[in-house]
């Protein structure tokens, strides 16, 4: 198959091209200069690079390499698009007709865009099927009572918050929620709930704001999501099955079981 793929940052684009490679796919990369690593160009077909706000120039690829179907892969920083884009004609007319400026509105507002031209959005994860997170108990300690108790408080909490297209995680200690992800991303807000908590176990909850699809903003966690957890007292992460990207699945959860961390895969609810 031939298709293109938008690159953000982190792992996710780079484990996707590897995996299109030994499928025997044509992917070409259109890699976010803000955000992506080099690495993408060994990986991919061909590489382009774009700034954040070129939506003239990434149809204009597109069609250049007859492409009808594309995906996204890895992180835009939410920051960046609030911060740092700069947008073409194409994508400020976008803008100027956004009703509200977060995540889901910008990227289904550039999705309509592209299906007019005769490109779909597709499935993010589509050859990363086996890196989503399977439902149960992911490592062989199992949440304690305590721990829990701070999961099904925390995905109420979490699934409002996401409903707002604000953040997809929560840090929670003794059924009271210490942090809202926002802008910073996951690793942050640990950071931050860890100064407020006085040493007090923290637990870290993601979901996926209860869509069906996994056309972007996928949720991920990996080996660095462990890293993070270790450095700020957080000894349970919970995690959407079927609609999170545990990357180096391998290498996270043997971390994470050599750490003694639960790790669970719990079904999202129905939207």
């Amino acid at each position: 198959m031939k298709y293109g793929l938008i690159a953000g940052n982190g792992r996710f684009p780079l484990l996707a091209l590897e995996a299109a490679r030994q499928m025997g796919d044509e992917v070409v990369a259109v890699a976010i200069r803000e955000e992506a690593s080099k690495e993408v160009e060994a990986l991919a077909a061909r590489c382009y690079w774009i700034s954040l706000g070129e939506l003239s120039r990434l149809i204009e690829i597109l069609k250049s390499e007859g492409i009808s179907e594309l995906v996204m892969a890895g992180q835009v920083k939410h920051a960046s698009i609030f911060s740092s884009i700069r947008p073409d004609w194409r994508l400020f007319k976008l803008l100027a007709s956004l009703g509200t400026r977060n995540t889901d509105s910008l990227i289904l507002g550039v999705a309509k865009v592209l299906e007019d031209e005769g490109i779909c959005l597709t499935d993010s994860t589509r050859v990363l099927k086996p890196l989503l997170a399977a439902e149960g108990n992911l490592t062989s300690r199992k949440p304690d009572s305590d721990e829990q108790a701070d999961i099904e408080y925390g995905r109420r909490v979490a699934n409002a918050l996401a409903g707002f297209d604000v953040g997809q995680s929560v840090a929670i200690s003794g059924r009271a929620c210490v942090a809202l992800e926002a802008m910073e991303g996951t690793d942050a807000m640990l950071e931050r709930a860890a100064t407020l908590v006085n040493g007090r176990p923290l637990r870290l909850i993601k979901v996926s704001r209860r869509r069906k699809h996994l056309l972007f903003d996928v949720p991920v966690a990996g080996p660095g999501t462990v890293a993070t957890m270790l450095r700020t007292g957080t000894t349970a992460l919970a995690v959407d099955a079927n609609r999170t990207l545990l990357l180096d699945k391998e290498e996270m959860l043997s971390r994470a079981e050599e750490a003694g961390l639960a790790v669970i895969g719990i079904l999202p609810d129905e939207p």
